[in-house]
């Protein structure tokens, strides 16, 4: 049967994630600082406006570009946070999760044989999902650079094959992030090259130390940005599975043309509660922010006291620390911490071959599991 199976398929590895994280089911009094997926559930103002359109009898598709209202709620709060304008008839989808977006653009706009560029280490579906679009990902190491893409690396990535750039910011495994002057930067060679930038800041809402800058909102920009988003980590939606892309009119009218034959729509009771977060969110949104600031200082604080060293994230809800010091490689590390300590991480390969001699650690989690995680750690560490 296999050879019935694309070889573009074959040739695909699963995700480092979940493949690591089929070893943790099953085993009792593990404690999961894996998953990326807020610990808080969603805002219960949001949860009664789906229960209430069930109750309404509000069961059907709707438009393949997504609900008018959330399209609408979305032009609004887009406008309102930070300045951009794009309007709910055709420059916004919306899309099951970010995920689906990323997918629809890179199918939108990938002929066989285009590049695109991919900071690492990067989540792990944009590589594969550039794969299968018929792209080829170019892969620029950034570990070196505070885990941040600079320009004379993004200007060396380019050639005449390279259609775009996939920028994720506050950037999920690290939690780093970029300033309004880093983007601009960044921006000026992307316009000169006349580059697609695929924005991707789902983690945008969660950053800590200074202003979220969205890329398209810089001047000149918006023309040649996809601009992803969604409300599963700054509204705890994971579940809910509601994202939306924004964009120039062409890019997005291919998007939804690729959207119509595969999804249809996102389910309307989704997007009645995505449409009541924008309304009623904010508050829940500012509240889990700091309380993840709070957990962010306490887990870099520890994870350096054991010469674990970390930088401190910028955003997001990851910390990258380096365990060279172990002698161990990152899924070794892995792999014996949930053995030996049941404590369950992600080796840093998992987001590109770059991230060898680090772990990803998710604190979207209790400070009581935080802090019990973090002293077997330090056991582990103890007794190598």
């Amino acid at each position: 049967m296999k050879k019935n199976i694309s070889k573009k398929v074959q040739s695909i590895q699963p995700s480092g994630i979940r493949a690591f994280f089929d070893l943790v089911l099953g085993m009792k009094d593990v404690i999961s600082l894996g998953v990326g997926e807020p610990d808080f559930v969603t805002p219960w103002v949001v949860r009664e406006a789906g229960i209430f359109s069930l109750e309404q009898g509000f069961t059907s598709y709707t438009s393949n570009k997504g609900l008018y209202k959330l399209r609408l709620g979305l032009h609004r709060y887009l406008k309102s946070r930070y300045g951009l304008d794009y309007s709910p008839d055709d420059e916004i989808l919306i899309t099951v999760g970010v995920s689906e977006g990323l997918d629809l653009v890179l199918r939108t706009l990938i002929n066989p044989g285009d590049k695109i560029i991919i900071p690492q280490p990067s989540y792990v579906s944009y590589g594969p999902v550039t794969e299968l679009a018929g792209g080829l990902p170019i892969y620029v190491d950034t570990t070196r650079d505070g885990f941040k893409l600079t320009p004379e690396k993004l200007e060396k990535a380019i050639d005449k094959k390279t259609k775009g750039i996939i920028l994720n910011y506050p950037v999920n495994p690290t939690g780093e992030s970029y300033r309004r002057k880093e983007l601009e930067e960044l921006k000026r060679i992307i316009l000169r090259h006349n580059l697609i930038c695929i924005s991707d800041e789902v983690y945008g809402d969660l950053t800590y130390d200074f202003e979220h800058t969205p890329f398209p909102g810089l001047p000149g920009a918006k023309k040649n940005t996809v601009y992803l988003n969604g409300f599963s980590k700054s509204f705890a939606m994971t579940g809910w599975r509601v994202g939306f892309a924004c964009g120039p009119q062409e890019i997005i009218a291919g998007m939804t043309k690729i959207h119509q034959y595969t999804i249809m729509c996102v389910p309307i009771t989704s997007q009645m509660a995505a449409a009541e977060a924008l309304v009623s969110g904010k508050r829940s949104t500012e509240e889990m922010k700091r309380e993840y600031c709070r957990r962010r200082e306490f887990v870099t604080e520890e994870l350096n006291r054991m010469g674990l060293c970390c930088s401190k994230p910028q955003g997001a809800f990851y910390a990258f620390p380096s365990i060279k010091k172990s002698g161990l490689s990152s899924l070794e590390f892995s792999q014996k911490l949930l053995k030996e300590e049941k404590v369950a991480v992600v080796p840093g390969t998992a987001f590109g071959a770059c991230g060898e001699g680090f772990i990803r650690i998710s604190y979207a989690s209790s400070m009581e599991s935080l802090k019990e995680a973090l002293l077997r750690i330090r056991k582990f560490l103890g007794d190598r």
